[in-house]
């Protein structure tokens, strides 16, 4: 049994997003004493697995949505990814402003998505 292109590249871009949200910000709690270089090569490692894990589910996804559809679907992911980030890991406190970030994404992935 084959696992559908849309599960694959959804489950392969959610993981990529999840290491490069600490990538990106896991830094600005973890590293905030140490010299910004430090962070970035710290980073950088870190985002080296996102892109082992980006790459492929692009690449699958190309196989079946248009480039501008894995991107919308992207930046669907990275919002998912990083509100509860944000929330549970950054101690941020939840901001009605996400949701109507949130909403503006299914206008993008409506007129993205439609045929």
């Amino acid at each position: 049994m084959q696992i559908p292109v849309f599960v694959q590249t959804a489950g392969l871009l959610i993981l990529s997003n999840v290491f490069m949200t600490i990538a990106w910000y896991g830094h600005l709690k973890n590293l905030a004493s140490k010299p910004w270089w430090i962070a970035a090569l710290i980073s950088w490692s870190i985002a080296l697995f996102e892109y082992l894990l980006q790459v492929p589910a692009n690449r699958i996804g190309y196989t079946q949505f248009s480039l501008a559809q894995l991107k919308i679907m992207q930046e669907v992911i990275t919002l998912a990814v990083f509100v509860p980030f944000a929330m549970l890991y950054m101690n941020q406190p939840f901001k009605l402003d996400y949701v109507w970030a949130a909403l503006c994404l299914v206008g993008a992935v409506y007129f993205i998505f439609r045929t």
